[in-house]
């Protein structure tokens, strides 16, 4: 079986590969084909993977690629992990909107609108060439910001397109383990889009489990969220928040939190992963040790400046071991062996939530098949989530739109409408700032 991961020079291919040397049921993945347009970066991965590769017999053999048409023809399963415009890219992102007083994170507000607006169109080429070359190929969205990206794929490739993101599984887990749970053993009641979702509720042998750590504050402020977002602010909502949220909630505590770094998150990874490029590819380099002590220090920082503001102190080292790449292996298996299961994903609405079309991509649980991933029926949201749920999702509506009709004008309503930037002209001046150091963005007129 071909796999082929797009972005294939980047930080975290080496965890996808080590995930997939433990496989060793039939069916699995005998090639991977990496590909990006970074040649020094796909050989300094390479690397890397072939040291992980070492002493495993049949481990899946590795090729690297520019050519995208080459990568794609005859895939089975594509991993779309692009990062257009660099973290050179995500740091301006950032950059230009706390110039403005706005949030610049990746995902969420103005950074993650400059960043749908550079990453639609090229996801857009991908899905188009992978219905040409490798129509039945699975695609596997692990680009930010991911639910906007896989709803603009699917537009042209239906449902064989599904997005995925480690934060809600990590958040069940975290959930699980603080009331003494198997997080394998759980159902976690979970909505919303990506990274804008609630845990309502966590079933263990049928008892939903979450009113009592609602009731505990000892319990419920002993994990990552209870720090991170307060006690009394999680019994207050009745549910507990993905991580991201804290942006919304504490967005004024963010912004001057961010502000005030030293670096951005993005200068912060485009200075450490320059500095790993660099470091593997010296002659005697053990690119294996070098790619473990860097990725350590990346999930350390993660999200710091949220911890700072809310005294959340450091991340419990149980968080430490990523898990984007086990869902990802886990859906890609229930897939190609019809190995049935349940996992939260980015995938088409189709009336689960009311309150959407059939088209918008949300995420999750879904139950997983040879035929795809099937959503789950929910309960609707409350009226405080459906609000910030609907604004957030005609916003990605708006940004789709930008990026289809090269309108800048659409671009300039797409910021204006988001809940986090309070004001046109300010949505003006981020369009003029954005387009003004984003090549990637010089379509918009």
């Amino acid at each position: 079986m071909k796999l082929t991961i797009l972005g294939g020079g980047g930080f975290r291919v080496p965890l996808v590969y080590g995930a997939l040397l433990t496989d060793r049921a039939e069916g699995r993945v005998t090639e991977v084909v990496l590909h990006d347009l970074d040649a020094g970066r796909l050989s300094a991965v390479g690397r890397v993977l072939a040291e992980q590769a070492a002493g495993v017999p049949d481990a899946p053999t590795v090729t690297a690629t520019t050519d995208l048409d080459e990568a794609l023809r005859g895939a089975d399963f594509v991993f779309s992990a692009i990062r257009v415009g660099g973290l050179e890219g995500r740091a301006a992102d950032e950059r230009v909107a706390l110039d403005e007083g706005v949030l610049g994170q990746e995902t969420v507000g103005a950074g993650g609108i400059a960043y749908g607006l550079r990453t639609v169109p090229v996801a857009v080429d991908i899905a188009r060439r992978v219905a040409r070359l490798a129509p039945d190929a699975w695609v596997i969205n692990f680009t930010n910001p991911a639910g906007l990206v896989t709803e603009a794929m699917s537009r042209h490739l239906g449902h064989r397109v599904i997005g995925i993101c480690d934060s809600p599984v990590g958040l069940g887990r975290r959930i699980a383990r603080v009331l003494g749970a198997d997080p394998n053993e759980a159902w976690i009641d979970y909505v919303g889009l990506n990274h804008l979702g609630w845990v309502r509720g966590l079933r263990i042998a049928g008892r939903d489990e979450l009113p009592r750590l609602l009731a505990d504050p000892d319990l419920l402020g002993s994990f990552e969220e209870g720090k991170l977002f307060g006690v009394d602010w999680l019994r207050s909502l009745g549910a507990i928040p993905n991580e991201y949220l804290h942006y919304y909630y504490f967005n004024r505590e963010a912004v001057r939190a961010y502000q005030q770094a030293e670096k951005t998150r993005g200068a912060f990874l485009a200075d450490q992963q320059a500095r790993f490029y660099d470091e593997v590819g010296a002659p005697g380099a053990r690119a294996l040790e070098v790619w473990d002590r860097t990725r350590a220090e990346r999930e350390a920082t993660y999200m710091s400046e949220n911890r700072q503001t809310a005294g959340a102190g450091e991340r419990d080292a149980d968080d430490l071991s990523g898990g984007y790449e086990k869902v990802a292996l886990a859906l890609m298996r229930a897939i190609a062996r019809d190995e049935r299961t349940t996992l939260i994903l980015n995938v088409r609405n189709q009336g689960t939530l009311s309150v959407l079309d059939h088209e918008a991509v949300i995420e999750v649980p879904c139950l997983v098949d040879a035929n795809g991933a099937h959503p789950v029926s929910v309960a609707p949201l409350p009226d405080h989530a459906t609000g910030l749920v609907c604004s957030v999702k005609a916003v990605e509506r708006e940004v789709l739109a930008a990026a289809e009709s090269a309108s800048r004008t659409t671009a300039v309503k797409a910021f204006a409408l988001h809940p986090l930037v309070d004001s046109v002209n300010v949505a003006r001046r981020l369009v003029e700032g954005y387009t003004s150091v984003h090549p990637g963005l010089a379509y918009l007129k």
